[in-house]
Formats: C-alpha cells, structure tokens, sequence
C-alpha cells in the first residue's frame, strides 16, 4: 500500500506540471514560432538528461539496446503529441486544452492489451460518451459554431498521447528489458531535439532576443513539463499499468483549468462551465469502471494460482 501510495503521489505531481504546461506553453508561443518552442523544450531537456546519465556512465555504450529501441519509437509519437498539443493550445484557451486533451483516459485503456483482455464493460463506453459530450460543449464555448482548429489539434492530441501511453508500457514492462526511465528519457529528448533541429533551423536567432519571462517558460517546460515528468510517467507506469497510469493523471484538467482561470485571466462561459464538468465527471467515471474491470480480471488470476 505505501508503494502504491508513492507512485500515485508522484503522478499526482505529474498532473499538477501538466496541467500548468498549457498556460506555459500558450504564452511561450505568443512570443516564439511553436517549432522553436518545441526545439527549445526538448534541446534543455536533452543536455540535462544526458548531463545526468554522463554522471553515472563512463561511456554512451552503457545504454542498453531496449533503451535505444524503446527510446527511438517513444521519442517519434512524444514528439507527435507535443506538436499537435503546441500549435493546438496556441489557438485555444488554456482550459480548454487541458480538458480535451483529458480525453486520453478514457482512450488509453482501449489501446492497452491489459485492460483489453475480456472486453471492457459497456458503462465504460457510457463515461466515454460522457466524455465526447463534454467536448462538443466545450468547443462550442459561446455558442454553437464550427469547431475551432484548436480544439480539433487537441483531440488529435488526445488520440496519440493514449497510443503513446500504451506503448511506454508495451515497450518498457516486461521481464528480461533492461530499461532504465533516465535513459529511455535521455533517448526520447535527443530523438526530439533531432527532429525539430531541421525545421527551425532558420528561426533559431529568435530565442536570442527571447526575453527573460519566455526563456522562464522554456525552462519549466522542459525541466519539469518534459524531465521530470518523462522520468515520472516511464516510472509509474513500470512499477502499475499504463491504464492505471493514465487514469492516475486524471485531475490533469482540474489543474489546467484552475491556471488558466486564476492565472491566464481566462473565462469559462455556462456552456464551457458544463462541458467542464462532465469532462472531469466523465473521466472519473471511466477510471472507476476501468479500475474494477481490471480487478476483476487479476483477482480470478491469483485464485488459480493459488490453488494447489
């Protein structure tokens, strides 16, 4: 019970930065193209993360191969979520972001072959529901309208991070890997700074004029949006599944909102307000649901291995 106490705190922490990250990352890009944001958050990241593992290693070869394999593939559909999730919270609210992109836990236990087996509940199905009524409220804000391109990007975001999810625990559990989180994050942020390097080469002299407020936001981005939190999630999601993972996350969009409201100076409308709740409502729901499908299925397990 201590154990699990301590990854789901840690989680707790993970939702908390993130939900901060939307409002960081929408100022950012008021000041910067998103590409260079991009680059920038994942360049930091890079040399911290290799800083730490040149502490411990005497050599680059120390890394094992599942580290690099894991690491390559992971760093591709990371990078795919930050991107779709950058240029999305740079044409929407903070708030609205956070909610969407919330959709990932209700869709990442449908990906996840460890909640899969034996077909999920049909009153998981209900929660999503819940969950895609919430977001047509959502988008239509003050009323109903064509859907924004911003909240169209954050449910692309939404479908690729619940893939990438289910992937770190695909990629990283198991007996015989040998993954490390630090390492596998040091591979991510490299593949991810590679990726961008290109794109915004000719960009690049704007992050000199960039002032001290924007190089803040970089900074958090990367240290604690992409370091800590990389680190935290590959962690938890090792030592649980990458449902529970997921589903851990869930006040991710409490926290977004609570930011954008009280510090971004943005305003939630009746609709918005609604859509709100049924997004956390919603989400809830589906962890409840998925939590006790997933028991169900282990405890049976455990009572025939028990047996003589």
């Amino acid at each position: 019970m201590p154990h699990t106490r301590r990854t789901d705190l840690v989680l707790l922490l993970v939702a908390i930065v993130w939900g901060s990250s939307y409002l960081a990352a929408k100022t950012a890009t008021d000041a910067l193209p998103v590409l260079v944001v991009l680059f920038a958050r994942y360049a930091i990241s890079a040399l911290v993360c290799l800083a730490f593992v040149c502490r411990s290693l005497r050599s680059f070869s120390s890394f094992s191969r599942d580290e690099v394999r894991a690491g390559a593939v992971l760093g591709v559909t990371q990078a795919a979520v930050l991107l779709l999730e950058t240029y999305g919270v740079a044409h929407t609210s903070a708030a609205n972001a956070g909610l969407i992109i919330s959709l990932t836990i209700v869709l990442t236990p449908l990906l996840d072959r460890a909640s899969g087996r034996g077909g999920l509940p049909p009153r998981f199905f209900a929660a999503a529901g819940v969950c895609v009524l919430a977001v047509g409220l959502l988008m239509a804000g003050n009323g109903l309208h064509a859907p924004r391109t911003g909240d169209l990007l954050m449910l692309a975001a939404a479908v690729v991070r619940a893939g990438h999810v289910a992937l770190v625990g695909r990629l990283t559990a198991g007996a015989g890997r040998e993954v490390r989180p630090l390492h596998l994050t040091a591979v991510q942020t490299v593949v991810g700074s590679a990726l961008f390097a290109v794109p915004v080469a000719g960009d690049l002299p704007a992050l000199a004029h960039a002032g001290a407020t924007t190089w803040t936001e970089l900074v958090y981005l990367a240290l604690f949006c992409s370091v800590f939190a990389f680190l935290a999630q590959t962690w938890a999601v090792q030592r649980s599944s990458a449902s529970r993972a997921s589903l851990l996350l869930g006040t991710e969009p409490v926290w977004a909102v609570a930011v954008g409201v009280c510090l971004g100076g943005e305003r939630l409308t009746v609709l918005a307000a609604l859509g709100a709740g049924l997004m956390v409502a919603g989400t809830y729901w589906g962890q409840s649901v998925e939590r006790s499908h997933r028991t169900g299925l282990i405890q049976p397990v455990r009572r025939l291995r028990t047996q003589p």
